[in-house]
């Protein structure tokens, strides 16, 4: 629930658009920040068709050269791509950064296990999906490689039981408190249900904190907008 603080900050913002696909695991990223945030209300969201190949054409490749998604467009021409960057730039809108820290410190954390969490479990299952599985059709992938996405299908789980070890000491993925470190991990564990990549059954302390995360009202707002089946939020 947003406070009357936070919504009269929310409400002064300038309007922003995001370029995404609604139940994209990398656009849940972003989603779920600005739902944390409160924020997700004042953007327009702009559907980009991930099944249609339509973040790889000329016409969005203007506005993202990576041909990824999410992607911000704010008022002033600006474009912010990068799950982390565009985090942060909506972390620190209303001078609370609760995803990305408070002190140094936990900037720092939070920030190398984001990156974790990239690298080790949700990029992984994202190669995985797109050479080792028919990923977003022939249309799309154009060039595959099955036996690199088979390693990174293994790399993957391996990130899981790396998470699942920091989860045994800890209640969230860089510390005490809820940050962008978590909502990179949820990205990974979306990503996989959606590829259908099972977590071992041994990974008893991740499938917990998950648990623990569907029960967020962010990630339910999320949930919400996928099973809608519509790439805008109604409040």
């Amino acid at each position: 629930m947003t406070d009357i603080n936070t919504a009269s900050v929310a409400s002064s913002l300038p309007s922003m658009k995001i370029y995404d696909w609604y139940n994209g695991p990398y656009p849940a990223r972003v989603r779920i920040a600005l739902a944390e945030k409160g924020l997700l209300s004042q953007v327009e969201f702009i559907p980009v068709n991930l099944w249609k190949g339509e973040h790889k054409k000329p016409e969005f490749l203007a506005i993202n050269y990576s041909g990824t998604l999410p992607v911000l467009a704010l008022n002033d021409g600006t474009l912010i791509a990068e799950c982390t960057a565009i985090t942060q730039y909506l972390d620190v809108l209303d001078d609370n950064p609760v995803l990305t820290g408070l002190t140094p410190v936990e900037k720092g954390v939070i920030h190398m296990m984001t990156k974790r969490a990239e690298i080790e479990f949700l990029d992984a299952v994202s190669v995985y999906f797109h050479h080792a599985t028919a990923g977003l059709g022939p249309e799309v992938e154009l060039y595959q490689n099955a036996e690199w996405g088979e390693k990174m299908r293994e790399k993957a789980i391996r990130g899981m039981h790396y998470f699942d070890g920091v989860l045994r000491s800890q209640p969230y993925v860089a510390g005490n408190t809820f940050s962008m470190a978590d909502i990179a991990v949820t990205g990974g564990m979306i990503f996989s249900a959606l590829v259908n990549l099972a977590v071992p059954d041994e990974c008893t302390a991740l499938k917990a904190w998950y648990s623990n995360i569907q029960r967020r009202p962010s990630y339910q707002q999320w949930q919400a907008l996928v099973e809608a089946g519509r790439p805008v939020f109604n409040p």
